[in-house]
């Protein structure tokens, strides 16, 4: 049975498991065939593709309102100082910006709960699927080695954003199960799960790509990579071998784009990057998938967009995610990512959305995310329906991990490090990177991180694994505690390098304890 993740419609779930069709039963049964429960759900195959299903659905959690003007996805963006909002409606969201946030912020319990969500639905699936008799082997492998990658994904949003968080991969059936209030668990654990499911994951056999929006080989690699590139750096430090492993990791994955560069490589123009039909192809190894025909579109569309400007006919701009202009400034000279309309930002466009004239917006938006057939472009009025996904991999930054990570691994840049920096470059059309010192790269590697990556939920991870925080007026990097956050014109603090735990977490359970500073 193929499920095509574009176009899942809502599932109903009940007490932690998917209501579905168990399959004949005899007219008469005493049995209620709709009673459904763990147990009696997952028997079928047809019960753990609707189940990993469910999974892939749950993580739509990101994209989700989190009060007036907002939503989750912005807890990722608004504490790095490279992005502000021009929307005062929202206290919780602004608090993340002016850095003041505490456990009672909306956006803070609701990511919390979302990733744990996630995490229990794939538990569902990794405890009840193995046992389902019969089922093709390779079905049965390839739904566990999903579900193995999208619980490493949540756990690893989970350890980086609170650090000790409580590690939980079994089904919780009841209040007498001890994972029903469960103590933290010290992040080096945590991490040793999320490398073992992702480890798990890889020998799935999965597809290296896979567009139907399935996690692909391609995907886990450049996750794994990634995990081991942050455990390299702080906070756990462990330096130069797993610098190596993080390079070798993201190398599997270049050596297949070599190979095969019509299947996976970076795309010639930005414009495809915000192209639904790229959707899960090329560039894209892992997204949050959206079909507005499914009842599920992309909830951001009106969040980049200028506040109450009739930029488009349909949709209403809130202007809650801007770039700061110190942010926009610092962009290379013709570095093509700045540029209006072709790179990541635009200052101008159409009235309505697709009739001329232009029309001066009088400041720099985010274009990144910037939907063309929802939105309009010349001559096409906008639909207002978005099926585009929120990105969560992409190959440019496989290329940047594998940058930094061999730079770091072996004591210089060599040959294909450069070539990975200098492919990203050169699509920027800026000049390409040579003859630099370890030091020298490594920083060109991280300014070209915060200049590719920014505003995909990525940049504020850096800051808190590298220590170290782009200073967009001297082009160099402050440390982290005490960089002033130019959003607000405030310092970060040693506190900010973690969130909160959510109040009512805390009040639930007393085995929780709160981050320091908090």
């Amino acid at each position: 049975m193929k499920i095509n993740i574009k176009n899942l419609v809502a599932l109903l779930l009940l007490g932690g498991t998917i209501i579905g069709n168990s399959g004949c039963k005899k007219f008469l049964e005493e049995t209620d065939p709709t009673n459904l429960s763990p147990s009696s759900f997952y028997t079928l195959p047809e019960h753990a593709e609707a189940g990993i299903a469910a999974v892939y659905a749950e993580i739509r959690f990101i994209g989700n309102g989190a009060g007036i003007y907002s939503n989750n996805w912005q807890m990722l963006d608004a504490p790095t100082g490279i992005q502000s909002t021009e929307t005062a409606q929202n206290s919780d969201l602004n608090n993340l910006y002016s850095l003041i946030y505490d456990g009672t912020n909306l956006h803070v319990n609701q990511n919390w709960s979302g990733f744990y969500k996630v995490i229990a639905q794939a538990n569902l699936v990794l405890d009840k699927t193995p046992g389902i008799s019969p089922m093709d082997n390779a079905q049965k492998k390839r739904i566990l080695g999903e579900a193995a990658f999208v619980r490493a994904w949540a756990y690893f949003y989970l350890v980086r954003l609170w650090g000790d968080v409580p590690l939980i991969v079994k089904p919780i059936t009841s209040a007498n199960d001890p994972n029903f209030a469960p103590a933290r668990t010290p992040q080096a654990d945590v991490y040793n799960q999320i490398v073992a499911d992702l480890t798990a994951a890889e020998a799935a056999g999965l597809p290296f790509m896979d567009a139907s929006g399935r996690v692909s080989t391609a995907a886990i690699k450049s996750e794994l990579a990634k995990v081991y590139l942050t455990m390299a750096g702080q906070p756990l430090n462990k330096g130069a071998a797993y610098y190596k492993l993080a390079a070798d990791k993201a190398k599997e994955v270049i050596d297949y784009s070599t190979a095969n560069p019509a299947t996976l490589g970076l795309f010639p123009s930005y414009a495809a990057l915000h192209d639904a039909k790229n959707d899960n192809k090329v560039e894209h190894l892992f997204g949050i998938q959206y079909n507005d025909a499914a009842g599920a579109g992309n909830p951001l569309q009106s969040t980049y967009l200028p506040l109450h400007q009739p930029l488009v006919s349909k949709i209403d701009g809130i202007g809650t995610a801007i770039p700061t202009g110190d942010f926009y400034a610092s962009y290379e000279a013709n570095d093509l990512r700045a540029k209006n309309r072709e790179g990541y930002f635009f200052t101008d466009y159409y009235t309505d959305g697709f009739k001329m004239p232009l029309v001066n917006r009088g400041k720099p938006y985010i274009f990144k995310h910037f939907d063309l057939i929802a939105n309009g472009t010349l001559g096409v009025e906008g639909t207002s329906r978005s099926d585009l996904n929120i990105p969560q991999i992409r190959f440019a930054e496989t290329l940047l991990i594998y940058a930094e990570a061999q730079n770091r691994a072996d004591g210089a840049a060599n040959t294909a490090a450069y070539a990975a920096v200098n492919a990203v470059r050169k699509r920027a059309q800026l000049l390409e990177l040579a003859g630099l010192n370890q030091t020298q790269f490594e920083e060109a590697v991280w300014r070209e991180r915060w200049h590719e990556l920014c505003y995909e939920g990525i940049i504020w991870f850096d800051m808190v694994r590298l220590r170290k925080v782009y200073n967009e007026s001297t082009n160099g990097f402050d440390n982290f505690v005490g960089h002033i956050n130019k959003s607000v014109n405030q310092p970060l603090q040693s506190k900010n390098l973690l969130f909160p735990i959510p109040t009512p977490e805390i009040k639930n359970n007393p085995k929780l304890t709160q981050n320091p500073g908090y």
